[in-house]
């Protein structure tokens, strides 16, 4: 049992410090070496965990995903079931904003899913896999969440009827630039999260229904 513990232990210290290294050189320019130099184990034993440098990325992607999907609503979110929109009916600008910059920081502050995504950045235009990655988790992922959530609201009478696409866009384009810029300079996150709250509030008024409308 001993013994399980431990290579279980040296194989996640791994993968974090993989992930340490690929969200700061990318993965290419990280060597097996440095990988172990990084553990304090010999280069030979990372093979008794992992039979390549592909194959600990692949468990990093595993994981970081998994994550991802557990716990965030960009890709949880189901604005068509009557559960998941239930506490979301008649909602305005501040509840959505405070619902916007709850996910924000999540993301923010979540080791594994802001190292992943600084990884995924780095590596987008080198893997084809990791493209794909960046393209779901980074754009597919947000736009459907906004475009349900621009249908949910429509259909619950709060905004007007336009091209939800396009709404979706402009909801949330300046959302994910926002979170660029504080992942290049976290000291302006609260900066950031009073823009998110003036954005997400001139959206509602611009598109909100008039009350009896």
């Amino acid at each position: 049992m001993k013994k399980t513990q431990a290579t279980g232990s040296t194989r996640n210290e791994i993968l974090e410090k993989a992930l340490d290294l690929f969200s700061v050189n990318g993965y290419e320019a990280t060597s097996m070496l440095q990988i172990a130099d990084a553990v304090g184990i010999r280069k030979a034993s990372l093979y008794s965990h992992f039979t390549s440098k592909q194959d600990i990325l692949d468990n990093i992607i595993n994981s970081v995903l998994t994550g991802y999907a557990n716990h965030s609503m960009f890709s949880n979110a189901n604005w068509d079931d009557p559960e998941y929109v239930k506490d979301k009916s008649h909602m305005d600008g501040e509840k959505a904003s405070r619902i916007i910059q709850e996910q924000i920081q999540y993301i923010l502050h979540d080791p594994h899913i802001a190292k992943g995504r600084k990884m995924l950045v780095i590596e987008q235009f080198r893997n084809s896999k990791i493209a794909h990655l960046q393209s779901k988790q980074n754009y597919e992922n947000i736009m459907n969440y906004f475009i349900g959530m621009i249908h949910f609201l429509i259909r619950d009478n709060v905004l007007k009827e336009y091209d939800s696409l396009i709404m979706a866009a402009q909801l949330s384009s300046p959302i994910t630039v926002w979170i660029n810029l504080c992942d290049r300079e976290p000291e302006r996150e609260q900066e950031v999260m009073d823009l998110i709250h003036r954005h997400v509030l001139q959206f509602f008024e611009v598109y909100q229904k008039q009350s009896g409308l």
